[in-house]
């Protein structure tokens, strides 16, 4: 078919703007629950009888249930169709949702969150893959804008909401809130989807296994690594293991066999490729960040968790604002430039973070979180266009699943890293500080230091030694901090080998040989 002939096709679309809609609410309502639950762990942990370990399988379990199925995708619509897997999707995850919200004790919660991630694991790259194959090619542009809201927004403003509702109501609202988002949603996308071309496909169970054993593992072992004191623990040596062994296999077996469980051909398109990195680095750097700005703002700063929530609130105003202006522009500028334009105003921002101090002020957390909302929003919506602008539509469905599966992957190896380094900077700076606390340091003499830290008394030392670690724990944020802003430098030059967009007047054919 013709690059005419497809965009004509998309422009037949009937109810485009309410099916759109529909699908936003679906990335928004899974997108929400990444994040949304964080806060109400501590009230489930004392309702639950569970201690501090137990409690958080309930964000394990969902985190790699929904990492094993999202590769899974691609098969089940070609095998049953787009829109029975989309409705099922949705009704699976809000009766989950509404399980999980009457638990009555630590397992019902932990196989309902299971039941959640599987059923939600779908629907981000199903609503990506619907709104591209809604609109025509020069209007990709703007449905990534609107599909990114949901999925940009929604991990940012999980903690605002979920702190309003535990506070306000019941932890158990956090997940009840889905009821009324899921029955819209279903309802809207039984009267306006359409359904795909169903396709007798074989199912790949070995490279399915490999696959799922890979992930699970590795999903396990970044989630548990700091609990457990990483490579100490003879699970994380076990995790480790398993990643290695299952990826080997897996990607043997999809190099090798006939009908292998993912296409090796997506991968010979260098655009999809290299935004795969990029997702990865977003990734990375989007929820990274906001693990460590919460705890900084209550733990340091001493801010309730309403407070905090409200001043990371406005890095998801930001976001959206740039998803609009993207929206209106990207066909007019090179997306790549959008996408540097995204790193630059992400770098500026890391670097003004790198020296924070707990007596920072709240416009400065507002505006420059505004500000590193516009970067993502800059980064994420050309990023989404460009990386499946060559992409032959038959990869697409897989192509969106693998992008979720990355931007998770991204996310959870980034919220590791900067938890375990955190941990062992706090340590390792704590005593290079120590050192100076000496009877001959002249500074303890002073006399107003002297009332507060007396180091001949034990109330004294403990005082100091609080401080000390206080401000041991500052440094190494500004470290992560630093680190973040290095991993968006180092992205810079693998903008290089993105191609631009196609020319109005360059057929399609040519851009997919």
């Amino acid at each position: 078919m013709s690059a005419a002939a497809s965009a004509a096709g998309h422009e037949e679309v009937p109810h485009r703007g309410v099916l759109t809609l529909c699908v936003m609410l679906a990335t928004i309502m899974q997108a929400l629950d990444t994040t949304i639950a964080n806060v109400a762990l501590p009230y489930m942990q004392g309702n639950l009888s569970a201690t501090q370990d137990q409690i958080n399988w309930v964000l394990t379990s969902y985190i790699v249930a929904a990492a094993i199925v999202t590769p899974v995708t691609g098969f089940i619509v070609a095998r049953f169709g787009r829109k029975r897997v989309f409705l099922l999707s949705v009704a699976g995850f809000t009766v989950a949702s509404m399980l999980c919200g009457m638990a009555a004790s630590l397992p019902q919660m932990v196989l309902f969150r299971l039941l959640q991630g599987v059923f939600g694991a779908p629907l981000v790259p199903m609503s990506q893959s619907v709104l591209l194959d809604s609109y025509p090619k020069e209007k990709h542009g703007s449905a990534m804008a609107m599909w990114g809201v949901g999925v940009m927004v929604g991990p940012i403003l999980g903690p605002v909401l979920g702190g309003w509702l535990t506070e306000a109501y019941n932890w158990r609202f956090v997940f009840y809130i889905n009821l009324p988002v899921g029955i819209l949603t279903f309802m809207g996308l039984s009267a306006f989807l359409s359904d795909s071309k169903r396709n007798a496909v074989r199912f790949d169970w070995f490279g399915f296994v490999c696959l799922s054993v890979m992930i699970g593992a590795l999903q396990m072992m970044l989630d548990r690594g700091e609990q457990i004191d990483w490579f100490s623990s003879t699970e994380i040596v076990i995790e480790t293991a398993l990643t290695i062994l299952a990826g080997y296999l897996f990607i043997v077996h999809t190099l090798t066999a006939r009908n292998p469980f993912l296409d090796p051909r997506i991968f010979a398109d260098r655009n999809f490729n290299v935004g795969l990195v990029f997702i990865f680095i977003v990734g990375v750097i989007l929820l990274a960040t906001l693990a460590l700005l919460t705890p900084y703002l209550q733990n340091l700063m001493g801010f309730p968790v309403i407070t905090a929530g409200i001043i990371l609130g406005p890095r998801g105003v930001g976001t959206m604002i740039a998803m609009m202006i993207v929206g209106r522009v990207i066909s007019k500028i090179d997306a790549r430039y959008l996408v540097l334009l995204g790193l630059i105003l992400t770098i500026w921002v890391l670097w003004e973070m790198v020296g924070y101090t707990p007596d920072v002020s709240q416009f400065t957390l507002i505006m420059n979180g505004i500000v590193q909302g516009l970067g993502l929003g800059f980064m994420f919506v050309p990023l989404s266009t460009i990386t499946f602008a060559t992409l032959p539509s038959e990869f697409r469905t897989q192509g969106t699943a693998l992008f979720s599966l990355t931007r998770n992957i991204g996310s959870s190896i980034g919220i590791s890293l900067v938890s375990f380094l955190l941990t062992r900077n706090t340590q390792v700076v704590h005593a290079s500080l120590t050192e100076h606390v000496t009877p001959y340091n002249l500074a303890l003499k002073i006399p107003r230091i002297a009332e507060h830290w007396d180091i001949g008394s034990t109330s004294g030392l403990a005082a100091l030694n609080s401080e000390i670690t206080r401000q041991a724990t500052v440094i190494a944020y500004g470290d992560d901090f630093k680190l973040m802003m290095y991993v968006a430098i180092v992205a810079i030059p693998g903008l290089l080998l993105l191609r631009g967009p196609k020319r109005k007047d360059e057929p399609m054919e040519a851009i997919l040989e």
